[in-house]
């Protein structure tokens, strides 16, 4: 298993407010989590920050994680204690008001995937069946997607786009949706920032990921494209391939 994260400022924003990384425990399970902050005043790039903090500790003192039903239970209590960490912080600091972060980890072993997400991040899966979405995003626009009233065309360039139903840490409780999946040798997962995702078709991310290129080639050519269609966004990526131990 070989996995990649990058994150890329984009060539409008003034500051990286995404953050992310891959994380082990003491079993050698990977953690890969992508948070794509929010809030005025830097206060964005706070709440993401944090958020890979406590994820990055709590899980390298996690215990060996063998099972779906483990990795759930792992996922939700973690996200609980943050979400405490962050509303507190933001009730603290004037200048962190209002801050919040969504979130996409998921718990990598060779046999099964735990995915949880908050927001608008996404993780898709590339594996024998084809290209597909793993997240169902808590966005204003996909609720109106979701109940008819409007079109996937029309929620492409929709002015309301940008507003999220769930975030991590903008309320004293939030919900994680998590879901698990069966991986097998040569499937490959990618978590991505909407920087990524609003940019570049879900056709051109399923090319890119096919391609005979090494992780980091495949992680670089997919910010270049978001960059060259615009860039107007942070742009953050994890790519894990479950069978490439290689960059």
């Amino acid at each position: 298993m070989g996995a990649v994260f990058m994150t890329d400022r984009g060539k409008v924003r003034q500051h990286n407010e995404d953050s992310g990384g891959v994380f082990y425990n003491g079993s050698g399970s990977r953690l890969a989590v992508v948070a794509d902050g929010m809030g005025g005043h830097r206060a964005g790039d706070v709440a993401s920050t944090m958020t890979i903090q406590q994820l990055q500790k709590h899980w390298e003192e996690s215990e060996n994680i063998s099972s779906p039903d483990a990795a759930r239970k792992w996922m939700i209590e973690q996200v609980n204690k943050i979400n405490e960490v962050l509303y507190n912080h933001s009730s603290e600091h004037d200048e962190c008001k209002g801050m919040g972060t969504t979130l996409v980890a998921a718990i990598c072993t060779d046999s099964f995937c735990t995915i949880g997400h908050i927001g608008d991040s996404r993780g898709y899966i590339l594996n024998e069946n084809g290209f597909s979405q793993l997240t169902e995003d808590h966005s204003l626009v996909n609720e109106l997607v979701r109940s008819g009233q409007i079109s996937r065309e029309d929620a492409e360039n929709h002015p309301r786009k940008n507003i999220l139903l769930r975030a991590l840490g903008t309320e004293e409780r939030v919900a994680i949706d998590v879901k698990s999946i069966e991986v097998e040798q040569g499937d490959i997962l990618l978590l991505c920032s909407d920087g990524l995702s609003n940019k570049v078709s879900d056709e051109k991310l399923k090319e890119i990921l096919s391609a005979d290129d090494t992780l980091n080639e495949k992680g670089g050519r997919l910010i270049h494209l978001a960059n060259d269609l615009g860039g107007e966004d942070n742009i953050t990526l994890i790519i894990v391939d479950f069978a490439n131990e290689s960059g």
